[in-house]
């Protein structure tokens, strides 16, 4: 092997003397130089002791290079410089102007400006028939304002064979105390049962965690007078068109009247589930399942009235907003 590599280098180093001298044997000791060095091991041999910082590597091919054998895990890349450029275009430094132009000053309450907008929910439009006979209720809310302050409306109420059996109005002032809570305050007008009667509002709604809507109003007339209705509802969206809404209502009142069939204590409640599909998001027919109970004293004057102390049925409606 020492010999062979002996000849390919004398063979070398004599290639410009012969090209000198004789072009034609110039390139045939070069073509046997060659020739014989391709039979070389190079695996063999020892370059440690080589100075490749003279080598000129800019006119290699490495294209035909085949790195797959290379052992890399054996490089040592501490020496290399991985530090990046500059980037070609700085980002130049942060005015004062850009960051007024960023932030301007605010006057008054630039969060909650604008107009104030309306809106009126009919969330309840429903009717059923059973053999105790056929029957219509309602249930509205509105309001107008911004959004710390509102003036709402609320309505409800249910008949039954041609006869009213509930219907309420409220007018109420709402203050916003939270981005997730609002007290109300002002007047409630009973129309039935019994005579008309008009009592003091005051109470909170809003969003509870995990998005149940809750309200709790409490209402106070003359005297005695006074009640309490506790309602909840969640939303539930089986798809982004059909939504699935549980309900829940509380009436409680301080004092027995029997005109009004009300009771001292828990007086009734209601539980409800109702499937709806939007048409659009203003409009969406829906059916439904309720069950209504009343309670103590209330109970009673139902019985004596030719009434079901507890009652369950199918309803269909619709429900919309503008």
């Amino acid at each position: 092997m020492s010999a062979r590599i002996l000849l390919a280098c004398g063979l070398v180093l004599s290639a410009p003397l012969a090209a000198a001298q004789d072009p034609a044997a110039a390139r045939q000791a070069s073509s046997a130089a060659a020739d014989d060095m391709s039979q070389m091991d190079h695996s063999q041999m020892d370059h440690s002791q080589m100075d490749h910082s003279q080598m000129d590597h800019s006119q290699m091919d490495h294209s035909q290079m085949d790195h797959s054998q290379m052992d890399h895990s054996r490089m040592d890349h501490s020496q290399m410089d991985h530090s990046s450029s500059a980037p070609r275009t700085p980002i130049p430094p942060v005015t004062a102007d850009d960051l007024a132009a960023a932030f301007p000053t605010l006057h008054g309450s630039h969060a909650h400006a604008g107009a104030p907008v309306h809106y009126l929910l009919v969330d309840r439009l429903e009717g059923w028939d059973r053999d105790a006979g056929s029957g219509q209720a309602w249930e509205v809310n509105g309001w107008y304002g911004g959004d710390i302050h509102r003036l709402r409306l609320r309505s409800e109420g249910e008949r039954e064979d041609g006869r009213t059996h509930s219907a309420d109005a409220e007018l109420l002032y709402g203050r916003a105390i939270s981005p997730w809570w609002e007290l109300v305050a002002g007047v409630r007008q009973d129309f039935a049962p019994g005579a008309s009667r008009t009592r003091a509002a005051f109470g909170i709604q809003g969003l509870a965690p995990y998005k149940f809507e809750l309200s709790a109003t409490a209402y106070i007339g003359d005297g005695s007078d006074a009640a309490l209705r506790v309602e909840g509802e969640y939303t539930l969206l089986l798809t982004s068109r059909w939504i699935l809404q549980p309900r829940l209502e509380a009436n409680v009142s301080a004092h027995e009247d029997a005109q009004r069939g009300e009771g001292g204590g828990l007086d009734s409640a209601s539980v409800g589930l109702r499937l709806r599909y939007e048409i659009s998001r203003r409009f969406a027919p829906y059916i439904g399942w309720e069950h209504e109970r009343r309670f103590g004293d209330a109970a009673r004057l139902a019985e004596a009235d030719g009434e079901a102390s507890r009652a369950s049925r199918f309803v269909a409606g619709v429900r919309f907003w503008f």
